[in-house]
């Protein structure tokens, strides 16, 4: 049935991305389109998808297919200018705060989320048996949940192969990995403090990266064996903020609802510090590496010794971030300056 919608259906009739529940990009973009109210068509990974949709340069997760200038459908992935995009074209319900100052850690916040927890997502669920096997065993059935026997068996080793292979992408390895699993477990306890003040990272409406911490939370708190055991011996608070998160179409925001620079606490300003000592580092050896065109960069984290492979896409962020940076200006960069002050974060920008 899936296989006879044209592609002309799928552009007038609702936005159409395909994914998979272990994909937490997916899961950040259902929920921010949930949230939205935006009609959406989801296409599971593997079971049913039209043939004809046009693919993508590089097949990550989740794809989009948008129309282009020309009206045509083309695939489309990275969530966050999609978010940007959607923001363009649909009106209401914004997950951008309108104050520049607050719009900028927005975008800080969700880099965090999309670059820095992944690092841990994907650390926890490849680094220890326990949890290889259970994610190799698992994430297959989304794509066919039909699989058993020899098919089952040979699909699960292959995505093992594939995925412990890759670890090295994110810097998971002997040296990083008590770094990536403190920083995790530092985050759930500065995130369930500042949840015990707000509802949402910016007042009582969610914005892009509530959206993207939510994305990682989904495989962290949820689905990887270990993470999940640090998650609820750590802040079962975090179980219950991802589930409401879910599904936030019901709430009705007001624009009062976000958080004024004036109001930012020390919740905030500690979870600012977090981003400051482990990812800001990180970025900047990254795209420094990359300058000098090496292959692999060290740097210290937290008092303790980083090495891994360069990340070109992250140098990528590193400059996005500066763009953004360089937009707030005036009165607003004054008081961006003030709240970024002594954070670590400063030292993306001199």
């Amino acid at each position: 049935m899936l296989r006879a919608i044209s592609v002309k259906f799928h552009l007038m009739d609702a936005i159409s991305l395909s994914g998979s529940p272990g994909s937490p990009y997916t899961r950040k973009m259902l929920a921010l389109l949930r949230y939205r109210r935006i009609r959406y068509r989801f296409l599971r990974r593997g079971i049913g998808q039209p043939r004809e949709l046009p693919q993508a340069k590089v097949d990550l997760l989740p794809t989009f297919y948008l129309p282009n200038q020309h009206g045509e459908l083309e695939a489309v992935v990275d969530s966050t200018p999609i978010i940007r995009r959607i923001e363009a074209s649909h009106v209401g319900r914004s997950v951008i705060p309108p104050d520049p100052v607050m719009g900028f850690l927005d975008a800080l916040f969700e880099d965090y989320a999309d670059e820095w927890l992944t690092k841990a997502m994907f650390h926890f669920r490849w680094w220890r048996e326990e949890d290889i096997a259970h994610a190799a065993g698992v994430l297959p059935l989304f794509s066919d949940p039909t699989l058993g026997g020899e098919r089952l068996r040979a699909f699960s080793q292959m995505v093992r192969d594939r995925q412990v292979g890759r670890l090295y992408v994110v810097g998971s390895n002997e040296t990083t990995a008590e770094i990536i699993e403190g920083s995790y477990a530092r985050f759930l306890r500065l995130i369930d403090a500042h949840l015990q003040t707000s509802p949402f990272l910016f007042g009582r409406r969610p914005a892009s990266a509530d959206f993207g911490m939510f994305g990682q939370l989904t495989q962290l708190a949820y689905f990887d064996i270990t993470p999940v055991r640090v998650t609820r011996a750590t802040a079962p608070r975090i179980l219950a903020w991802v589930a409401s998160m879910e599904d936030l179409s019901g709430l009705d925001p007001e624009a009062s609802d976000w958080l004024q620079v004036m109001e930012i606490g020390d919740t905030l300003r500690a979870l600012l510090r977090e981003v400051g000592r482990v990812y800001v580092p990180v970025l900047l050896a990254n795209g420094k590496a990359i300058d000098q065109g090496a292959e692999d960069f060290e740097t210290e984290v937290d008092g303790a010794h980083w090495r891994q492979r360069i990340f070109p896409y992250q140098a990528k962020c590193l400059q996005w971030l500066r763009q953004a940076y360089a937009r707030v200006d005036g009165d607003d960069r004054k008081r961006l300056d003030s709240v970024l002050a002594g954070t670590g974060c400063e030292e993306l920008f001199t």
